[in-house]
């Protein structure tokens, strides 16, 4: 079993910046790639960037160019630098990470609020 905690969100202005953080606790070495999603009221869970085991990374459009996502493998902990924020970022923000391994299955943390004021 993976347990995710997922911190550093909070209420920010417009254009500012926040860094969240997803640390991992339980069986690490079983983690494969991991992602950050968001989901805003009313509106469906979005994929918002992936982070494989080697560190490659992939971003929705939306946020391509303004957010960056990494991994400390070493101390089992994910990373969301978030820059240029919009009113239109505001969301809960959940960390995914699946298991590599069989049986392939995702684990979620309880997620993390993110509000950008305007």
């Amino acid at each position: 079993q993976v347990q995710l905690v997922e911190s550093g969100g909070g209420l920010v202005q417009a254009g500012g910046s926040l860094r969240l953080s997803c640390t991992a606790s339980g069986s690490t070495t079983s983690i494969g790639d991991m992602g950050w999603y968001r989901q805003a009221p009313g509106k469906q869970r979005e994929l918002v960037a992936t982070v494989a085991r080697d560190g490659s990374t992939t971003y929705a459009e939306s946020v391509e160019g303004r957010f960056t996502a990494s991994r400390d493998t070493a101390k089992n902990t994910m990373f969301l630098q978030m820059n240029s924020l919009k009113p239109e970022d505001t969301a809960v923000y959940l960390c995914k990470a699946q298991r590599r391994f069989w049986p392939v299955r995702d684990y979620w943390g309880q997620g993390t609020q993110v509000t950008v004021s305007s």
